[in-house]
């Protein structure tokens, strides 16, 4: 998701909570730590339950499985968009939306998953680089784990492969997704910051997702 900025911190709903919080450059609060670990948490559970309904293998191996994708892809988005923004003093704080996780699980029934699980709030003043640079961060990341887990699938045969390549692909779309240059996602701000990175960003993202999905190496 995305990184939002708001002009105080107790406009989020945990607002109470919020203003407590010891916001100082690479430090996480208890709050924050304890809504990571249930996002992972129940996101991992939502894709066992996604790939429990393709698969023959245990339920334990596909719960590890899915702990690496869920953590891989959209843990290390949030934490890229948190750590660019402490990188310019800016208080940033993961929250998740207990809607959005529910949604998880209840699509993952279906044979799908779409959810928004939460997003890194920022707090203070920014101008349109900064912003574009803290929104890029997080499929930026996604990125780089594609265009990594691409190299080692190639490098790979088996169970191990099969991963890599989801691993791949997730990342990518999730990527790509998150570049759609509509507020709130994270491909308004890029654009609007810097268009030409904002075309790069996209056509790297669209290309290890072609690759990923459809084989096309």
């Amino acid at each position: 998701m995305d990184s939002f900025i708001s002009e105080k911190i107790f406009t989020h709903p945990y607002g109470e909570q919020l203003r407590s919080i010891n916001y100082s450059a690479g430090r996480y609060s208890a709050i924050e730590l304890r809504e990571i670990a249930v996002s992972v948490l129940v996101l991992s559970v939502a894709f066992t339950i996604l790939l429990n309904r393709r698969n023959d293998i245990d339920i334990f191996t596909l719960f590890a499985i899915s702990l690496v994708i869920v953590c891989t892809s959209f843990m290390l988005h949030e934490l890229a968009h948190k750590f660019t923004a402490q990188k310019y003093g800016i208080s940033a704080e993961y929250r998740m939306f207990p809607m959005g996780l529910m949604m998880a699980l209840v699509f993952s029934f279906m044979g799908f998953i779409f959810a928004a699980p939460g997003a890194v709030y920022i707090n203070g003043y920014i101008d349109n680089e900064k912003n574009g640079k803290i929104g890029a961060a997080g499929p930026a990341m996604n990125i780089v784990v594609s265009a990594v887990t691409v190299v080692l699938a190639l490098m790979t045969s088996g169970m191990l492969s099969s991963v890599l390549w989801m691993m791949a692909g997730i990342n990518a779309f999730f990527a790509l997704f998150n570049l759609i240059p509509v507020h709130p996602l994270d491909g308004s701000k890029v654009y609007k910051w810097n268009v030409p990175v904002y075309l790069l960003m996209l056509a790297c993202a669209g290309l290890l997702l072609a690759i990923a999905w459809f084989d096309i190496l």
